[in-house]
């Protein structure tokens, strides 16, 4: 069997409050997330929210990578989807969560768009499905 795609779900709990409220701050850390994957970023998209609370995309050739917060409660929730399976997860969950503080966090792979092999047709970094 061939996975398409791997998904990375983090749910980041107990994170320093005032960085989840920080829209320039969440975007440059995904921004170096991205920069630190070597993945191709396209361009991006956040929004701050009234009162609180940010959400912000980055949309990459391999697909994306998302936050959205909820600082009242310490929480982000955080989507990192890429074509293929070159993409070194865990160093990313590390990163964003030093970055958020985050002290209780959990962090959920899968594959997606599994497929026989005979199916298959592996793409290149950077191509689109």
């Amino acid at each position: 069997m061939y996975a398409l795609a791997k998904h990375l779900v983090l749910e980041l709990r107990d994170c320093d409050r005032g960085a989840l409220a920080n829209l320039p701050f969440l975007k440059e850390v995904l921004l170096r997330a991205a920069r630190d994957l070597k993945v191709t970023v396209l361009g991006d998209s956040f929004h701050h929210f009234e009162p609180q609370g940010v959400s912000g995309i980055i949309f990459i050739a391999e697909s994306h990578l998302s936050i959205h917060t909820w600082p009242e409660h310490g929480y982000a929730a955080v989507d990192l989807f890429t074509c293929g399976d070159s993409i070194d997860f865990e160093q990313v969950a590390q990163f964003l969560v030093r970055e958020l503080g985050a002290r209780n966090p959990t962090a959920i792979e899968m594959k997606r768009g599994v497929v026989s092999i005979d199916e298959a047709t592996p793409l290149e970094a950077g191509q689109k499905p």
